[in-house]
Order: structure tokens, then sequence, then C-alpha cells
């Protein structure tokens, strides 16, 4: 969000290599990886637009609507989606933290730093992301040992990237709201 722009600016190119890396796994030959990539490289994107530092480019006050829109219609499809799999209410989650960010840089004065929020909502959010991390940072650990002995694997198609791409997202998120 608004932090020291050296900061924003790492945020920012983490959080846009991860969307593209996330572009790439929509072209994986698992459909597995394929059906969660799109929503991952939109949350990427737009934390990456998100993160652009106020001193750089302060959005127009109708932007911010606008993600809390796209982010609402990605929670609603999250949502729809998690009838098929409870993996997915993770990407509703971070779609109605999104929606949340939106909303609190909406209402903050200037829309140039985003005031406190809510405090209870912010800290069940960085709760959530924390422990998101920290265990997928341990499932990590494992896939990455295994992955060495199988055959040649396509850029979209290895689960240690996809995890370490989620992580990043996750580290990126717990970042956000620390500075929302």
């Amino acid at each position: 969000m608004h932090g020291p722009a050296s900061s924003g600016w790492l945020l920012v190119a983490l959080c846009a290599v991860t969307g593209a890396y996330c572009l790439v796994r929509m072209r994986s030959g698992a459909e597995g990886q394929r059906s969660a990539a799109g929503g991952e490289a939109l949350m990427g994107f737009g934390m990456a637009a998100m993160a652009v530092p106020a001193a750089v480019f302060t959005p127009p006050s109708w932007a911010w609507p606008v993600y809390a829109a796209v982010f609402g219609a990605a929670g609603v499809h999250a949502l729809w989606a998690a009838r098929a799999g409870a993996h997915h209410l993770h990407h509703l989650v971070g779609a109605a933290a999104m929606v949340y960010m939106s909303v609190v840089m909406a209402g903050s004065p200037a829309h140039g730093r985003g005031g406190s929020g809510v405090p209870l909502l912010t800290g069940a959010l960085l709760l959530y992301f924390a422990g998101y991390v920290l265990l997928t940072g341990v499932r990590l650990v494992p896939v990455a040992a295994v992955a060495g002995g199988g055959g040649p694997a396509g850029w979209g198609d290895r689960p240690e990237l996809a995890r370490a791409c989620r992580l990043s997202m996750g580290i990126a998120m717990v970042a956000m709201l620390l500075t929302l």
C-alpha cells in the first residue's frame, strides 16, 4: 500500500512477477494448475497496482471503487468455485482482503495513505495470512525435495513453483495489510 517507496517498489516487482508466472501457469497441461492460475494472476497484478508508491502515482478517486468491484466479482467467482473444492476458500479470503483494502483506501484522506481501517478485521486478516504463509512455507520444503526426482516438467506444471508463487503473494498480502 503506501509505505516507503523502496518497499513499495519491491512489492510491485514481487506481485507483478508472481502475476506473470501465474499467466504462464494458465498454459499448463494440468487442469488443477490452470483453474487457479487465472485468479492468482488477477490477484498478483491487482496487488502490484495497489502497491505503487503514492509519491509516484496517486490513483484517482474512482480507482478504489473499481478495485473493490473487480475483487468483489473475483470473490463471488471464488465462492461459486468453492462448491467444487474447499481450496477455493483461500481465494475468497484474498479477494475479500483486497475489497477491504480498497474500501479503506477510498475512505482515507487524499487517497494517499490508508487510515487504521477496522483494527479487528485488519488483525484477523493479518493472522490468517501470516498463518497461511507459515503453512505454505512448511509445505514448500518437502515438495522441492521430492520434485527433483521426476522427469522434466514445463514451467507451468511445477508444483513447487506454484506454491512459491502463492507464498510470495501471501507475504505481499501481509506487508500490504501492515501498511494499511
